[in-house]
């Protein structure tokens, strides 16, 4: 069989529902990874480590031969991890994809193998690195961006979900970074990825929803509209990519006025059954903006078992910050549309689609 050399566009449209193998080390994958790709490592990261090594300090031969010397022994074990990999997501074409960094030796031995053992092997060009550079370049482009905007425990997730549900193309920014935004975001999640990885996560999911051909080498306007919650350009410990972030703020956006103790009363029912120590690590990381007087008794409160008025006060603390980031957008009076709505409930979702 001949192994086939694919360019970016050509891997991201050929390699759906299909296995992708990174062949890096183990460092590197856990960095950050093509979105859905198994962890496949040629060597381990003290085994590239040496192999650089000798890349750099003696010859690209040495390098070489260091490298059959590790790979030799794993050979087998690596074959009957692809097998077990395409058996497990029952793929009768046995098709696999490969990339390493820069689309080098790492992917071309690897493929070398599997195609030698029967695998129908495509390789990424440019490796990991065409990926990188393809998903920042993601952020250039001007896409059709609605922005669903509202006051904390205005509901905003659970409308994007309902949006989805309806044929909407939605991206919940919260869900790739683990994080809801907040101090307490973090709360209850599992771990954040990287800057790199939800860079990474954000590119993808750009373009799954503008379509296989949407995306090319030249720029043009994206003509599915997607849904997006209001955000910081922060989200706990990564951002939003500075350019894409910009278009956000330039972008229209459907504000959902609900009354404060509404609001309330969802930020309860949501947050309530959070353990309650972490809980209070959070008010203190706020503490310095939300003032000592109004920290003490957001802290006294909890400690009693009285959420609502602990949250009672952090809720006028979060509002004071979202108006002054709402407002602080230029031409805000063009892109406003104002969902005026009695309760926080999918039927706002309605709503945003009447408009």
């Amino acid at each position: 069989m001949a192994i086939s050399r694919l360019s970016i566009h050509e891997f991201l449209k050929a390699s759906a529902g299909h296995p992708v193998l990174d062949v890096r080390s183990p460092g590197e994958y856990t960095h950050a990874h093509f979105p859905g790709a198994i962890s496949f490592p040629l060597f381990t990261d003290e085994e590239r480590k040496v192999v650089g090594t000798l890349y750099k300090q003696k010859s690209r031969e040495e390098a070489i031969k260091a490298g059959l010397d590790f790979f030799g022994p794993k050979m087998r074990t690596m074959v009957e991890k692809a097998e077990e990999i395409v058996q497990a997501q029952q793929h009768a074409s046995k098709n696999i994809f490969v990339y390493c960094w820069r689309g080098g030796m790492r992917s071309a031995g690897v493929a070398w193998l599997l195609d030698l053992y029967g695998f129908k092997v495509h390789t990424l060009v440019g490796g990991y690195k065409s990926f990188r550079r393809f998903v920042l370049d993601s952020f250039l482009l001007p896409f059709q961006l609605r922005i669903l905007g509202g006051y904390t425990g205005s509901g905003k997730t659970e409308l994007l979900k309902n949006l989805q549900e309806k044929g909407a193309a939605i991206i919940d920014l919260e869900a790739l970074a683990n994080h809801k935004g907040s101090a307490f975001g973090n709360i209850g999640l599992p771990e954040q990825p990287s800057q790199e990885m939800f860079d990474n996560l954000l590119g993808l999911e750009l373009y799954r929803l503008t379509g296989s051909g949407a995306i090319t080498d030249t720029l043009r306007t994206m003509d599915r509209p997607i849904w997006l919650e209001d955000e910081s350009q922060r989200i706990g410990k990564v951002n939003i990519h500075p350019e894409f972030w910009k278009q956000m703020r330039r972008s229209p956006i459907w504000f959902l006025d609900i009354p404060f103790e509404e609001r309330l009363d969802h930020l309860v029912a949501e947050y309530g059954a959070l353990d309650r120590e972490k809980m209070i690590e959070a008010i203190g990381r706020i503490s310095s903006r939300l003032g000592g007087l109004e920290t003490k008794n957001a802290t006294r409160f909890l400690q009693e078992g009285n959420t609502k008025e602990s949250f009672r006060i952090l809720l006028k603390y979060y509002d004071k910050w979202y108006h002054k980031g709402l407002h602080n957008r230029a031409g805000l009076e063009t892109l406003l549309h104002t969902v005026l709505c009695e309760k926080v409930c999918a039927d706002n979702t309605l709503k945003i689609i009447d408009l």
